[in-house]
């Protein structure tokens, strides 16, 4: 039978700095479903991020699992080629004269330069991803001319040019205005047509839209709640989430809250 989980993880504990970031993990996640993982600065959604790209390792005891794609030792190499990550760090480092369809490019090599010697099948390989995401319009564009949403949603081209199996997008709407940030949130949902899955961390609860199967709350390094949007948004979550007094509001297709006391 094949495993229907990417990712599993059983009774997981990891530290940092001697800090204890994530608590007593219980979770797997289906390569059916795209997740969003919610939650607010310092809970535990960065770390999570780290133990899936083994970046930090998990204390291991008789009583805990860890598998990646079903396997408890996976090459890196492997895991790089598997799973794409978006963050605010790959932005940084991509040199702001190229043009955008040599940043796309680079993203087959790992790299964060001009490719010479690309060959006819990488250039359609980027053309391809660039026309299923609209914005061939932008393939000429130094990337330092864009706006701040075209820029990110430049980078999540990059990332999917070598079609991972998973997609993490790491607060993709972070330091973003209106404008910017309802674009990418737009382009985001038109990826649910594509085979890869999206795994979305994001203290923004503007970013659960209807592609996501599944909502993830974490806090203080421990789950507190996990399902359906519909079941798992509601007021009383929230507050145990954000520890303030919200009620929650969804037009539109999109979530919204409002602050009912200090």
């Amino acid at each position: 039978m094949v495993n229907k989980f990417w990712f599993e993880a059983r009774n997981i504990n990891c530290f940092k700095d001697g800090f204890r970031v994530i608590k007593d993990l219980n979770l797997k996640i289906a390569y059916s479903e795209n997740v969003i993982l919610i939650g607010p600065n310092g809970s535990g959604k960065s770390s999570l991020i780290e133990v899936i790209n083994r970046n930090i390792y998990p204390v291991i005891t008789n009583e805990s699992k860890l598998k990646i794609f079903n396997k408890e030792l996976i090459n890196l190499w492997e895991l790089r080629k598997r799973i794409s990550t978006v963050n605010n760090d790959i932005k940084n480092r991509i040199n702001p004269n190229l043009k955008i369809i040599d940043v796309i490019l680079s993203g087959l090599y790992g790299r964060y330069c001009y490719i010479q010697n690309k060959s006819e099948k990488d250039i359609s390989k980027v053309e391809k991803i660039m026309k299923n995401m609209n914005i061939s319009n932008l393939s000429n564009k130094k990337f330092s001319y864009l706006s701040d949403g075209e820029k990110q949603i430049s980078i999540i081209a990059r990332a999917l040019i070598k079609t991972p199996d998973i997609l993490i997008l790491d607060e993709p709407i972070a330091n973003l205005d209106y404008k910017s940030k309802y674009f990418v949130i737009d382009k985001i949902d038109e990826l649910s047509k594509l085979d890869t899955k999206i795994l979305c961390v994001t203290h923004n609860i503007s970013m659960i839209t209807k592609i996501y199967d599944r909502v993830i709350m974490l806090k203080g390094g421990e789950i507190i709640a996990d399902g359906n949007q519909n079941k798992v948004i509601n007021s009383e979550n929230l507050n145990k989430l954000y520890g303030i007094d919200i009620e929650i509001i969804k037009n539109n297709g999109l979530w919204t809250i409002n602050r009912l006391s200090k």
